[in-house]
Formats: C-alpha cells, sequence, structure tokens
C-alpha cells in the first residue's frame, strides 16, 4: 500500500514537472531561436534528441524485425502529425506572435483533447461522451475570447495574431492526431520504443524536408546561443520530458494525470510574465479559466468512461 502510494506521488510529480517543462519551452526557449528557418528547427528539434538517444538506446534497432506494416504506417502517421506537421505548426506561430502572445499560442495547443476524442470516435470507434459537445464547443469558445477578446479578428494589424491562432490550432489538431495513433503503437511496444522511433522517423522526414528547399544550410548561420537551446531543449524539455510524462503516465489514472498537465497552462502565464513581462487581460483570464475548465471536463469524462469500459471487460472474463 506505502510502495504504491509512492509510486502515485512519483508519477504526479514526473507529470507536473514534465508539463512545467513543456511551458518553459513554449515561452522561454523555442521562441529564442526565432532567428533560423522554421523547418531547420524542427529538424534539429528531431535530430539532436536522436542522436542522444541512439547512445543509450541503440538496443532499440532490434524492435524493428516485430514492425508490421500497419506498424510502420501508424509511426509514419505519428511522425507526420506529433513530429513534423504539429512541431512545424507550433513553432511558427511562436515565430509569428514576436513575443507579445505566447501564452495565448502555448495554452491553444490545450485544444488538443477536442480534436483527439473526435478522431478517437473515428478512427478508434470510441463513443463520444454525452456531454462532449457541450465541452468541445465551451473550450473552443474560451480559445476565441483568449485570442481576440471582445473583438473580431483584424486582418490587418493583428494579421499575425490570427495567423498564429491558425497554426496553433493545426498543431493541436495534429497532436491530438498523433495521440490517437499512438495508442495503436503503444498496445504493442513500450514506451521508450515508441519515442525512440517517433523522433528517428520524424528526423527522417524533415531531412527530406530541409534538403530540397535549403533550409539545411541553415545550419552555417546558428549561433552559439542556438545550439545551447537546441542542447538545452534535447536533454530537457523534449525527449527528456516525453520520458518523464510516460513513466509519470504508467504510476497514476489519467484523471490523476489531466490535473497534473494543469501545470503546462499555469507554468506558461508565470513564465510569460517574469520572462517576457506579458500578462493576461481580465477577459483573457477569464476566457483561459473557462477554456482549460471545458478541457479537464473533457478528459475527466472521457478517463471516467474508459475506466468503466476496463471494469465491465475484467468483469466480463
Amino acid at each position: 500500500m506505502i510502495n504504491n502510494k509512492k509510486n502515485i506521488i512519483l508519477g504526479a510529480i514526473a507529470i507536473s514537472i514534465s508539463a512545467t517543462l513543456w511551458g518553459f519551452d513554449g515561452i522561454v526557449l523555442t521562441p529564442r531561436l526565432y532567428n533560423l528557418d522554421v523547418g531547420y528547427v524542427v529538424f534539429m528539434l528531431h535530430f539532436i534528441p536522436f542522436l542522444i538517444m541512439n547512445l543509450f538506446l541503440f538496443r532499440q534497432y532490434r524492435e524493428i524485425k516485430r514492425f508490421t506494416r500497419e506498424d510502420m504506417f501508424f509511426m509514419g502517421l505519428i511522425a507526420l502529425f506529433g513530429g513534423a506537421l504539429g512541431t512545424l505548426a507550433i513553432v511558427k506561430a511562436l515565430f509569428l506572435v514576436n513575443f507579445q502572445h505566447l501564452t495565448i499560442v502555448v495554452l491553444l495547443q490545450k485544444l488538443q483533447p477536442v480534436f483527439g476524442i473526435a478522431l478517437a470516435s473515428i478512427i478508434l470507434k470510441e463513443k463520444l461522451g454525452k456531454n462532449y459537445i457541450l465541452w468541445a464547443s465551451i473550450a473552443m469558445l474560451g480559445g476565441y475570447f483568449l485570442t481576440f477578446g471582445l473583438h473580431f479578428p483584424n486582418l490587418g494589424s493583428g494579421a499575425n495574431t490570427v495567423y498564429a491562432a491558425m497554426f496553433a490550432l493545426l498543431a493541436s489538431f495534429s497532436f491530438g492526431s498523433s495521440t490517437v495513433f499512438s495508442k495503436k503503437i503503444l498496445g504493442k511496444f513500450s514506451f521508450q520504443t515508441a519515442t525512440f522511433y517517433r523522433y528517428g522517423f520524424t528526423s527522417l522526414l524533415m531531412l527530406i524536408y530541409v534538403l530540397p528547399t535549403g533550409a539545411i544550410t541553415q545550419f552555417q548561420v546558428t549561433t552559439q546561443l542556438n545550439w545551447i537551446i537546441f542542447l538545452v531543449i534535447a536533454f530537457t524539455t523534449g525527449s527528456g520530458a516525453i520520458f518523464l510524462y510516460y513513466f509519470g503516465l504508467t504510476r497514476v489514472k489519467a484523471i490523476v494525470s489531466t490535473i497534473c498537465e494543469l501545470f503546462f497552462p499555469i507554468s506558461a502565464i508565470i513564465f510569460d510574465y517574469i520572462f517576457n513581462g506579458v500578462s493576461l487581460s481580465l477577459i483573457q483570464w477569464f476566457s483561459a479559466a473557462l477554456m482549460i475548465f471545458a478541457i479537464v471536463n473533457l478528459n475527466l469524462e472521457r478517463a471516467k468512461k474508459l475506466s468503466k469500459l476496463t471494469k465491465q471487460r475484467s468483469g466480463d472474463r
């Protein structure tokens, strides 16, 4: 009993730390790579961690023998959506706002359960919760007012904010899709294997992108500060945070994980104020709280439903 409690506490701490690291990354680290090409940044954010992983996860290459065509297909989708498209979109969004609305861009990522749950119902045949439409609508409404306040989108002076919001939503959709595809892989392979091949496949996809576009030449103009940020991300907010997150997930229930993940938006707001001197307006505070409240309820409703289904299946056996 004591060991079980310790595992839960350890798992909760791991998820909370990983969520905080992602908040720090989105506000402090990645935006400071703005002098580089977006495609090159995304390539390096995956290639450097993958090289580091090869030092201690090289035995994962043996797992390729177990990959079926379906496994390769879904791993490719995870790399495409969760790695390439999702990261390209969020990095582009962070670069567009020029340190002015970083919190908004980061918080809009929290909408990914809206897309993930919907896609799970289509791809994995999971039934939508009875309140899905309600909470999803409230979350999207909160996201709108968080971004634009009480005003209509301004395609003139506020064009970058509009585009950044669109890219952030694309990132949310991509990451939400990746979560669904990951279930096909994690049911068969360990999270170490999934993470290793996700970074490997994404590095390959982005290499195919940066070579013909000429973005690989950005290597020549990468500053010392850029290299330091790349390495810090590689060891902490990148693969390091993902390993921490999955380590925590194996020790806590989905409901606990949902609560711990609130450190992501909270830390983003705090870091943006500390490092950039930017704070949300009253209407944005209210909208952010409304959006997060709706997302939490979406996750909790889904977690309870999955827990109920698991118990039913256990009873049938």
